[in-house]
């Protein structure tokens, strides 16, 4: 409406410069106009959004005697980064044989895989002013690639130091580049290692089947051995390693292990099993769960006061495992809350539709997963044929599963196709992203739940995929439910990428932390409220 009296004001102000005799263009448009607020503002404007003043002066000068809002100091905080930003980049610089990997959350560390990915090295980090001799004479406008051979030699050693590297992988593994979480006060980081398993002697069937969910493995997903090491980080020391042999674990980008607070939970593709740790003060592993053939701890003894031969050890005890007839305890609980829920429909057709789907859902298998908080999981269910890659169409029916590990109760159940649980998605964002409000480093991922500059990205992206070929809700719904569950501590929750702050082409620079594609150019960034001059690049 405001737009459409701007636009009529315009178009009477012409007529009246151009006719002297406009009394009839005149009542025509004054007709259609609203009425105005004031009598005397006759040709009214869009009013000037207010943009707060940007000098650091007057917002430490603010800060001193300004409260603010309730609940707003973090991001008060965080808007000092608009004024403290990188105005230098420096590349092709040396550093050592190694594979770095990402900062501790508090920032002090770096942890870095020896070149034959077998140790870890641990740097620290000396602050941004470790360099500063180096670059005095420098102009910052200049490209960072006129620095002398010198300079960029020395800048890694200037900016990290080398405290500890820590042997951690033997017996032939490797440790995975893209495996890393650290625990919330900084101390620990648990890294992964695997050894492809021999071709001569092969691995005995029963091993590789140890339970009737066993999937069957393919060169696409072969078997490997496993082994989950805790480092401290401020020793350098290896507390405590766990191995998992013969199994598929899936270590790339944290998608087979999720750490929350000091509950460790990781997820045995193979065996279609989870193990729950808890990592105690002390760095170690401490066996809490073993979720998949049975969901209590002292489901054996029941079962085998049944059927004493459900505890037989050797290869004929995991034959009969192979080869038993029941339902595992974690798929039972699923398929009872599904047959629940369509008793509670009362129509005869839920019913049907279970019975009709009944092998199907009896041949699900999970494929990922992830800790909600303590005492939940969220686990990704599908066909058996995605989970062992033989099939990479991500349009394959799959569904959700909330469980509640303490009462062993499947909670809820979704398919990937599910409005409701995009609308969850959407508003409470950060709890399936687990940002760590409760550590020491505070961490404030940019995420649609929190960020109106976010939530118009995925809105935009959610239309794109509505309005494309071969696209519509459903599919679009699928695309935007295909992220869950979300690997732990992949997002970044570094200032500078914040869109409530500064603004970016998002197709080269993500919160995500997953490979991009390097571009031609330095990617521009300026602030998202002003967007007048250049704030810094990347390049």
């Amino acid at each position: 409406m405001v737009m459409e009296t701007v636009y009529e004001d315009r178009i009477l102000h012409r007529l009246r410069l151009s006719s002297g005799s406009t009394h009839e263009f005149t009542s025509v448009w004054r007709a259609r106009r609203p009425p105005m607020a004031s009598s005397e503002d006759e040709f009214p404007t869009l009013k000037p959004r207010r943009i707060q003043n940007q000098n650091v002066v007057h917002r430490l000068e603010l800060r001193r005697v300004g409260s603010g809002r309730a609940g707003a100091h973090w991001y008060r905080v965080r808007c000092f980064h608009q004024n403290l930003f990188p105005n230098f980049t420096a590349v092709n610089v040396e550093k050592p044989p190694c594979f770095l990997r990402k900062f501790s959350p508090d920032g002090r560390c770096f942890v870095a895989f020896s070149s034959d990915q077998t140790s870890l090295e641990i740097y620290e980090f000396r602050g941004c002013q470790a360099a500063e001799d180096l670059l005095r004479d420098h102009d910052e406008g200049r490209d960072g690639e006129v620095l002398s051979e010198s300079v960029r030699a020395r800048l890694f050693s200037r900016f990290f130091s080398l405290l500890h590297v820590t042997s951690v992988a033997s017996n032939g593994e490797h440790l995975n580049r893209e495996c890393s979480l650290f625990t919330d006060d900084g101390r620990y980081v648990i890294v992964g290692s695997a050894a492809y398993l021999p071709d001569e002697p092969q691995p005995h069937f029963f091993e590789v089947y140890r339970n009737n969910e066993a999937v069957t493995p393919n060169p696409r997903s072969p078997l490997e051995d496993y082994s989950l090491h805790i480092v401290d980080l401020h020793t350098g020391r290896l507390c405590d390693t766990r191995a998992f042999k013969c199994d598929k674990i899936i270590l790339s980008h944290n998608q087979g292990l999720y750490l929350y607070r000091n509950i460790l939970a990781v997820l045995s593709v193979q065996q279609q099993t989870i193990h729950v740790f808890q990592v105690t003060a002390e760095g170690t592993f401490l066996d809490v769960r073993t979720i998949g053939r049975f969901c209590y701890e002292d489901d054996l003894l029941t079962l085998s006061a049944v059927y004493s031969e459900a505890q037989a050890e050797g290869p004929a005890g995991f034959s009969r495992l192979y080869k038993e007839k029941s339902i595992s305890s974690l798929k039972h609980r699923l398929l009872v809350f599904l047959w629940r829920r369509a008793e509670r429909d009362g129509s005869a057709t839920a019913k049907r539709r279970f019975f009709q789907f009944f092998d199907q859902l009896r041949q699900l298998r999970m494929w990922k997963m992830q800790l909600l908080d303590e005492n939940h999981l969220l686990i990704k269910y599908t066909s058996e044929d995605v989970v062992t890659l033989r099939v990479t169409d991500p349009s394959q029916p799959s569904f959700f599963v909330v469980y509640n590990m303490v009462s062993t109760e499947v909670i809820a159940v979704f398919e990937n196709t599910s409005d409701q649980l995009l609308e969850l998605f959407e508003n409470f964002c950060d709890l399936f992203r687990n940002a760590t409000l409760h550590s020491e480093a505070v961490q404030f991922p940019c995420s649609a739940s929190s960020n109106n500059y976010a939530r118009q990205v995925q809105r935009r992206f959610k239309d794109t995929i509505v309005n494309a070929k071969y696209g519509g809700h459903t599919e679009a719904v699928r695309r935007l439910l295909g992220q869950l569950p979300i690997s732990a501590q992949s997002y970044s929750s570094s200032p500078y990428l914040d869109l409530s702050l500064f603004s970016y082409d998002d197709k080269w620079v993500s919160v995500m932390e997953r490979p991009k594609t390097c571009g031609d150019h330095p990617i521009r960034s300026a602030h998202t409220h002003t967007h007048t001059f250049l704030s810094f690049l990347f390049n």
